[in-house]
């Protein structure tokens, strides 16, 4: 059964999950009161000053973005995006991406974007376009993926989001490790409700930003020197094929 914050009461939602109080209440037993879960919480500034304090503190919070609602961690800190794996249930080979405020920040992180993927990042960032980065070395994140034997070794998926609600939250937490807030395999969360049911007290805060455009993921696309395009789609979301197609014919 879970619970979620009113003015004057909790609010029963489901009868499948854990319980999430009004109050903060303890995740389990050695645990301090850095690790206290703060149920759900409408989005304001302040539940975003909230959720800043949570993301410092190497815990989760779940946000609402232009796609459907994400699991979120501070990229720089490697325990923290190990518990996005955990509460996802997410197998370790699996890649998380980085949400960013704008493509301004890819150098000042230590990210580029190879072609043709930088002409596509123009025509669909901010959006639905989740495309795969060139690491440097100097790159703070730990969600860096790492292949000595491919290529390009270091690579990072990055996505700029064109929500408001989320670019407010982007401005006061700064970039975050973001993956679906559902168990792997399972249905993206296109509500709060639905991502408090899938991952229960593995997260310490879930903002309530109303329900996401969903069901449909971004579209992840790499740079692939070998195929007639110039990319390879890792997967198809929300940016279809055609469109990226006609784009690049269009900058070509």
């Amino acid at each position: 059964m879970i619970f979620r914050e009113t003015e004057d009461h909790a609010t029963r939602i489901s009868n499948n999950a854990t319980i999430i109080m009004r109050k903060p209440i303890g995740n389990g037993a050695g645990q301090g009161m850095g690790d206290s879960t703060y149920g759900i919480r409408t989005l304001d500034e302040e539940s975003i000053g909230l959720a800043v304090e949570v993301i410092r503190s190497g815990r989760l919070v779940v946000i609402p973005t232009d796609t459907v609602y994400g699991v979120a961690a501070d990229p720089t800190n490697a325990e923290a995006v190990a518990r996005i794996f955990a509460a996802k249930r997410r197998p370790a080979e699996k890649s998380v991406q980085v949400l960013l405020p704008s493509l301004n920040d890819l150098r000042r992180f230590g990210l580029t974007l190879p072609a043709p993927l930088d002409a596509l990042a123009r025509t669909f960032c901010p959006g639905g376009f989740s495309p795969i980065c060139i690491a440097e070395p100097d790159c703070p994140f730990t969600t860096v993926r790492v292949a000595e034997n491919e290529p390009v070794s270091r690579t990072q998926g990055i996505r700029i989001p064109a929500s408001p609600a989320t670019l407010d939250i982007l401005a006061q937490t700064g970039p975050l490790a973001t993956s679906s807030a559902n168990l792997s395999g399972g249905q993206a969360a296109q509500t709060v409700e639905q991502a408090a049911a899938a991952l229960g007290n593995s997260v310490a805060l879930y903002l309530d930003g109303g329900p996401a455009p969903g069901p449909l993921a971004s579209t992840v696309v790499a740079a692939d020197p070998k195929a007639q395009s110039g990319i390879a789609i890792l997967r198809e979301g929300v940016v279809p094929a055609e469109a990226l197609s006609k784009a690049l014919a269009e900058t070509s």
